[in-house]
């Protein structure tokens, strides 16, 4: 989205430039508006510096968050096979009570 307000405004400033250009006329010494527009280019192509140095850093967080879903997802399965595995192996039960509740969720 950045990039594309930046385009427009880009052409925006194009346009200012020409209209500035085709005031002052070659002959003439620059005026204030040139220097102007000719400020504005700059700040134009420092923000299009950041911008580029913006979407690299997005996209090493992206890649770093990418990674770190893949081992979230890994780490709860092994927690579910862990607690899984934590249930089935718990003494068995001597109350008739006990054994009851247990045939009950098993069924």
């Amino acid at each position: 989205e950045l990039e594309n307000q930046l385009a427009a405004k880009s052409n925006l400033l194009d346009e200012l430039k020409q209209s500035v250009a085709l005031k002052d006329g070659p002959e003439q010494t620059p005026g204030a508006a040139s220097l102007q527009t000719a400020e504005l280019c700059k700040m134009r192509d420092s923000v299009a510096s950041q911008i580029g140095q913006l979407r690299t850093s997005m996209q090493a967080i992206l890649q770093h968050w990418k990674l770190y879903d893949e081992a979230y997802e890994e780490v709860s399965l092994m927690i579910t096979r862990y607690l899984y595995c934590i249930d089935q192996c718990k003494p068995s039960v001597l109350s008739l009570e006990a054994l009851k509740n247990q045939v009950k969720t098993l069924q």
